[in-house]
């Protein structure tokens, strides 16, 4: 078989270079419209050993590193992938984000920008080597009876269709589907470019396919329906009422109204009988000559079987009701058409570059089982909402590897032995951060003008006991010698923080006089070419103020003020907000937290049809207690903010 080779294909050596495979656990960071008694029933499952009932997963991350931690567990057993990976070099990952009637672009994240490097950094070499990766491991993920589509555009078709033949082979490629998106596009060197390209492809020789039917142009119609009926004036087709082959048995086999079809070596496909009620409803076509035929209305014509141009799918209209801001979303009648045919009811579908979420949107409402991912954060949060959008969703969960892939980062950076790993750690984040290390204390761990700065573990959230232990080392801190802080303020950097962070943490503050900063360390370090081009930023948390209002055992909630640092946001869109509330895009409400994942009971959200936000929301227990209450908001750019409240019911 003739090769299609790039730079990076073969190491030194000789051999392939091969996908990562370090099978890193998944935390779930979010449970969403799970109910109380789901949510019970799923913990004592695991606490009697069995399997929790299936949840579908929304996942954050990159796929180079979800899927082979998908494979443990789902080696062999998906039914159907269907992948949009990029495939226009001038592409990005900028999307159109609404305030109040307003749009303005959200451009990429660092990290996103360094997927596309990653993608496109060495050209065409640098694509090929991350989609033949990323196409091992589906193979592996795939079912015997699975198969797989890949949507590409007409500019990189042929090569990826190479990559794609070496992976299954060419005997596995089944179609290649041309889809028109659009009806005309002006170019005024070449023709107008206004089709992609779905390469459908089969594990093995046994794949799922179901007869799924399209609808054929006007054009279909106006040349086959070429008859109008006299009485209803509608236009018809005419199709045949025998089938091949002669036979003396039955009635099929024995002239009717004089008309015998074995003479030209056929017999009747319909009884006597029917063919009489047929004729009494006039739905017998009788020519001057020749046999007769059944009368087909295009009312009654379900469509051809599917063919591999696909010419009656359009693309998203502005206005569609599917429409979320992503440029590449793609209908939900083209994958609707994809899981009908080549999947049934709970099998499992998976999409690793989810976008918009319209895998998973239609996945759920046809009744499959889901798994999807994605790298941007915004797109996940879109595939939230767009799910919760759907009646009677089943519940699903939001995952991420966090701390699993930090550990096997700092390992790889910073060596194996575990007490200089975690000082080498902290000094290459407070470089990152530009900050002075200090000596001589336990929890402050460097200084930066002025102020004394704390480094998160990348195995835990930064927790009120943290905060503690912080103020207790300031106090002792201050006034003793060259590193002694010149003002009262701490910035406590870290990868997460608990849920209760942000109430209880900032009282210690307080109480010991502290100015306290909690500061995100971006995803963003982990990345080797964001570090050396200097594209690592840092942003402090945002700030949520939550009233409590109680009578009997009601407790109503209502937000009233959010604060978010300003650093990463454009300056055109701090000039549209006149108010807190239009920084909220959904915020939702875990009533009874058990310390645990955050479990979503309630929420609301912006919609494109809806612009409002709702700010108050209202439980009432059935038993008295002391219940723990979370809030998360998730602002327009995609960032999430909790809030932890205790309150008393009696």
């Amino acid at each position: 078989m003739t090769e299609l080779i790039w730079e990076g294909k073969y190491d030194r050596d000789g051999r392939k270079v091969a996908p990562l495979r370090v099978a890193l656990p998944f935390q779930t960071v979010e449970t969403v419209n799970e109910s109380a008694q789901e949510r019970q029933r799923t913990l004592d499952l695991f606490t009697t050993g069995r399997d929790p009932d299936w949840r579908n997963r929304l996942i954050w991350g990159d796929k180079k590193y979800v899927l082979p931690a998908l494979l443990p567990e789902f080696a062999g057993k998906v039914d159907l992938i269907y992948i949009d990976p990029p495939f226009d070099t001038g592409a990005d990952f900028s999307l159109q984000v609404r305030i109040d009637g307003e749009e303005f672009t959200k451009e990429p994240s660092v990290i996103e920008q360094k997927a596309y490097r990653d993608t496109w950094g060495r050209g065409l070499d640098s694509y090929l080597q991350w989609f033949y990766e990323t196409v091992v491991l589906l193979r592996e993920l795939l079912a015997d009876r699975g198969s797989m589509y890949v949507h590409v555009g007409p500019n990189l078709n042929h090569v990826v269709r190479s990559v794609l033949d070496e992976v299954f082979g060419v005997d596995r490629h089944l179609n290649e589907i041309i889809w028109r998106r659009a009806f005309a596009h002006s170019d005024s060197r070449r023709c107008g470019i206004i089709h992609d390209v779905i390469l459908f492809y089969a594990k093995s020789d046994t794949w799922v396919w179901n007869e799924v039917r399209q609808s054929p142009d006007r054009e279909y119609f106006e040349l086959f329906f070429d008859q109008v009926d006299e009485a209803t004036g509608k236009r018809y087709q005419r199709v045949t009422l025998t089938a091949p082959g002669v036979t003396k048995e039955g009635p099929s086999g024995k002239p009717w109204r004089g008309i015998d079809p074995s003479s030209i070596g056929r017999h009747w496909a319909k009884s006597h009988e029917e063919l009489d009620r047929l004729d009494r409803e006039g739905k017998i076509h009788w020519p001057k000559k020749g046999v007769p035929r059944l009368k087909r209305f295009e009312d009654e014509y379900e469509g051809m079987v599917l063919q591999d141009i696909w010419t009656d799918i359009s693309k998203i209209h502005n206005q569609s009701l599917e429409v979320t801001g992503y440029p590449t979303q793609k209908p939900e009648a083209l994958l609707e058409r994809i899981i009908k045919a080549s999947s049934n009811e709970s099998d499992l579908v998976l999409d690793c570059f989810v976008g918009s979420g319209t895998t998973a949107a239609v996945a759920e409402k046809l009744n499959r089982r889901w798994i999807v991912a994605d790298l941007s954060r915004f797109a996940i949060h879109t595939t939230r909402k767009r799910l919760l959008s759907i009646p009677d969703v089943r519940p699903f969960v939001v995952q991420n590897l966090g701390k699993y892939e930090r550990q096997l980062w700092q390992k790889a950076e910073f060596g194996e032995h575990a007490e200089e790993r975690i000082l080498a750690y902290r000094r290459f984040i407070l470089d990152l951060y530009k900050a002075r290390p200090l000596t001589g204390y336990t929890w402050l761990h460097g200084v930066k003008a002025g102020r004394l700065v704390h480094v998160g573990t990348v195995d835990a959230p930064v927790s009120p006991g943290d905060v503690a232990q912080i103020a207790m080392e300031f106090r002792r801190a201050i006034g003793t010698g060259a590193d002694a802080p010149s003002t009262n303020g701490v910035d406590v950097l870290g990868w997460d923080f608990a849920f209760e962070l942000n109430e209880v943490a900032r009282q210690q503050a307080a109480l010991a006089r502290i100015d306290l900063r909690f500061v995100r360390i971006p995803r963003e370090v982990l990345e080797k070419k964001a570090v050396e081009q200097g594209d690592i930023r840092f942003f402090e948390l945002a700030a949520l103020a939550v009233d409590v209002a109680q009578k009997g055992r009601s407790v109503t909630l209502t937000l009233t003020d959010f604060v978010i640092p300003l650093d990463d946001v454009p300056e055109e869109v701090q000039r549209a907000i006149t108010t807190w509330t239009q920084w909220i895009d959904y915020w939702a409400v875990d009533w009874d937290n058990h310390g645990d994942t955050f479990h979503n009971q309630w929420q609301t959200y912006r919609t494109r049809q809806s612009r409002a936000l709702q700010t108050s929301a209202c439980v009432t227990y059935d038993q008295p207690g002391t219940y723990t209450v979370v809030v998360k908001v998730i602002d327009i750019l995609g960032n999430d903010t909790t809030k932890t409240l205790k309150v008393e019911v009696c």
